[in-house]
């Protein structure tokens, strides 16, 4: 479990790709491999990869990470080169003061920049997610203005959203946009989206009690209805 607090920029300094996925160095990355162990998580630019090897003291600190085909599949890191930066938060202790929300770091889809303009000393981004699938649906039920959302592992607030054209919206405060790689990303370029999970939940949850007998839930349905119908003198 993560919070969507990114803890620090690490330089991708080495990508190896076979026919199972890649491997990627890490490196700049000491400020996080104080307490590290091999098999700890860690979540890079929003994935949850496991750490198989590192050193906390040669370039600045690296360690290597697996990349199954699922995972590039689903995210932009397939797209990475070496040189690149990638925000990096490790998974998140019982002791610590939990800021963000809850990120589980895996990645839903990737969304496409469409839009950046200065706003103050803020910044505002414009994302347009991908068609929606049989195999991959809609994102856009779990988004809301206000709500949510970890983008590339970061912790956000959405600010709008349009679901006709699939898109929404995020500003980034001026402390923000030094602690991330959002905005040094350009337009058109892709991004991991992780929409909250509790949306998820719910939905599940709900979509079980109206089709599998509904229980006290349908009941309680069926009465906000029966009043609202009975208020518009539609029944009696």
């Amino acid at each position: 479990m993560f919070t969507g607090l990114i803890e620090h920029l690490g330089t991708v300094v080495d990508i190896v790709h076979d026919a199972g996925g890649c491997t990627l160095i890490i490196a700049d990355s000491a400020p996080i491999l104080d307490d590290c162990h091999i098999g700890d998580s860690i979540a890079v630019n929003g994935a949850c990869l496991t750490v198989t090897e590192f050193d906390k003291q040669e370039k600045g600190g690296w360690f290597k990470v697996w990349l199954a085909n699922e995972t590039l599949d689903r995210t932009d890191l397939g797209e990475r080169k070496v040189g690149d930066q990638v925000n990096l938060e490790r998974a998140m202790g019982a002791h610590v003061r939990f800021g963000g929300h809850f990120v589980q770091a895996h990645v839903d889809t990737t969304a496409t920049i469409v839009d950046k303009k200065p706003d103050g000393d803020s910044l505002r981004i414009l994302f347009q997610l991908p068609e929606p699938t049989p195999e991959r649906p809609s994102l856009l039920p779990y988004l809301i203005p206000k709500g949510y959302v970890a983008i590339d592992g970061t912790s956000l607030t959405i600010t709008s959203v349009d679901d006709a054209n699939r898109t929404f919206g995020v500003m980034l405060i001026k402390h923000t946009q030094e602690k991330i790689t959002l905005p040094k990303k350009s337009i058109g370029s892709k991004v991991n989206i992780e929409v909250d999970m509790v949306g998820k939940f719910v939905e599940k949850s709900v979509q079980a009690a109206l089709g599998g007998g509904g229980g006290p839930l349908l009941a309680l349905v069926e009465k906000v209805v029966e009043d609202v119908l009975v208020k518009k003198g539609v029944i009696h």
